[in-house]
């Protein structure tokens, strides 16, 4: 199944209030082939190379099914 992945950086009520921030895209998006969700984030995330640290609590993995398999 064709899966989409993104991942964002959530601001914090600070940082909206302070100067407008929106989310940020930290990875993204990128297309991919797995039997599932979880593993779609998991093949994803193997590709990605990035530098700083990111704050897991401001993070959010979004995960869209591109193509939906007629059931069985």
């Amino acid at each position: 199944m064709l899966f989409e992945v993104a991942i964002l950086e959530i601001p914090t009520q600070k940082e909206i209030e302070g100067n407008g921030a929106m989310e940020r895209l930290l990875f993204g998006p990128v297309a991919v082939v797995a039997r599932d969700e979880k593993g779609a984030v998991m093949q994803a995330t193997r590709q990605m190379e990035h530098e700083e640290p990111w704050d897991a609590s401001r993070v959010q993995v979004l995960v869209r099914p591109f193509v939906q398999q007629p059931p069985r």
